[in-house]
């Protein structure tokens, strides 16, 4: 998939015209008459949206297309998607010398289809490439899709071939892949380190059994940064059962760790000066005779005990232990990504995912990641007069709120109770999953804060 950019050497390419509603008439007065008159053929106004049209040229092989974009001057890293996505395929380059730039990632990723299960894959005129003057961010943009791809395909990957025992394999590939050092804590040494990821996986079937999968890249001597991922590989809910509606897409429920891994990737990849720690708490929430309970009260890693209020919140339990776990190294900063509320999703829909952060300047510095990134994240507040929602009457917090209301940021709050009090914190509250197709993105596995938070750490940590 990595492979459809190419340093633009002059090679035969068909030309994609980008054109919008205020440049369209000029564009068109500009070209043949034969070509004015298909336009006005097919009814082709330049008017904003995924439109576009093959061009003849004076031989067979000279055909070129023009399509629709929301703003020549500002393109989104989506605009040329379908295109990608539709063309035969072949070699692109866009006209007059211009730079695809960000919308270089879609073009990638509008190919891109998790096909891992389909018998018949459907007919496909292969790989459409895109030419660009820019070789220079050709590396880098393919490591943008691969790390998206990764997210995608591991969300979308059915419980059945993705348990714990895969997600260590899949990150021990990545962490072997760039010379990481693994470490594996399961069975007693899980139980007696790291007790709430214990408690939440123990009634997983054998072979599925709860583990915590590190690795740790760089130089010692190098910032510290330690990246988090909720690793739920399937949620039925434990005993407080989820219904048949809520339960079907929870393959997803390991989102977390999928954007944890792939954020590592690009860390590791991108060769920033940094320690990296990344750590993957992966289990799955099954019902047995030894499922957690409500009423029960766990310890914790950090000594803290828990009461279990709802044993549908546990991806902040196995959270808790691992943040515990990230904050010993004395880390500089601390990323968790997570498929963590119901509440984040009513609050700002599957696109937005909320942010938290206990640091204003690590809060700002990831907006700004956003916003170059076109990756768009919103901050929620870490209201600390909502922490009374989560006491309980007989341990030294609860697990959920006392309330439905501000479910993702009693979350959040439960979460900030295991980090270092002053150890900058970041918190994606993440769906992990696109509802519904839209170009560059098919339904299902989606990154979402992925590339904001890589820009936010390139922009830190950058080379000179």
């Amino acid at each position: 998939m990595t492979d459809l950019l190419a340093a633009d050497k002059g090679q035969a390419a068909h030309t994609i015209h980008l054109v919008d509603k205020n440049s369209f008439e000029d564009w068109k007065k500009g070209q043949p008459q034969r070509i004015r008159t298909l336009l006005d053929a097919r009814r082709f106004d330049g008017e904003t949206g995924y439109r576009n049209t093959i061009l003849p040229g004076e031989n067979d092989d000279e055909w070129s297309v023009v399509t629709v974009v929301a703003n020549v001057d500002d393109l989104s890293p989506w605009c040329l998607s379908k295109l990608a996505h539709t063309l035969p395929g072949g070699t692109y380059r866009l006209a007059d010398g211009k730079s695809p730039g960000p919308a270089k990632l879609g073009w990638i990723l509008g190919q891109h289809r998790f096909d891992r299960y389909k018998s018949d894959n459907g007919k496909d005129t292969g790989p459409r490439i895109l030419l660009t003057e820019h070789a220079a961010q050709i590396d880098r943009t393919k490591s943008l899709a691969a790390a998206t791809i990764l997210v995608r395909d591991l969300i979308d990957t059915p419980a059945e071939d993705l348990g714990p025992a895969e997600m260590e394999a899949r990150a021990k590939e990545i962490a072997d892949k760039h010379g990481a050092k693994v470490e594996v804590t399961r069975g007693d040494a899980l139980e007696q380190g790291h007790p709430m990821i214990h408690a939440v996986g123990k009634a997983a079937a054998k072979g599925r059994e709860p583990r915590l999968v590190e690795f740790t890249w760089g130089r010692e001597d190098a910032p510290r940064i330690a990246i988090v991922g909720k690793g739920v590989v399937f949620d039925s809910g434990g005993l407080d059962i989820k219904g048949a509606t809520g339960m079907r897409i929870m393959k997803k429920d390991m989102g977390g760790a999928a954007h944890a891994l792939a954020l590592a990737q690009l860390v590791m990849e991108r060769n920033l000066p940094v320690r990296l720690h990344c750590l993957i708490p992966t289990v799955e929430n099954a019902i047995d005779g030894r499922a957690l309970r409500p009423g029960d009260v766990i310890a914790s890693r950090k000594g803290l005990s828990v009461e279990i209020h709802n044993t549908d919140a546990e991806g902040r339990l196995i959270l808790g232990d691992a943040l515990t776990k990230a904050g010993e190294d004395d880390p500089e900063l601390i990323i968790d990504f997570a498929t963590l509320t119901g509440a984040a999703r009513i609050a700002m829909g599957p696109d937005l995912p909320p942010m938290f952060a206990n640091d204003d300047d690590l809060a700002d510095a990831l907006l700004a990641g956003s916003e170059a990134a076109s990756d768009p994240i919103w901050r929620l507040p870490l209201w600390d007069g909502y922490m009374q929602m989560l006491k309980s009457d007989i341990a030294d917090l609860a697990n959920a709120g006392s309330s439905p209301f501000a479910g993702c940021i009693t979350a959040a709050l439960f979460l900030q109770k295991f980090v270092p009090e002053n150890t900058p914190w970041a918190h994606f509250d993440t769906y992990g999953w696109m509802p519904g197709a839209k170009p560059g993105r098919p339904k299902g596995g989606e990154a979402y804060g992925l590339r904001a938070a890589f820009a936010m750490l390139e922009e830190k940590y950058s080379r000179d």
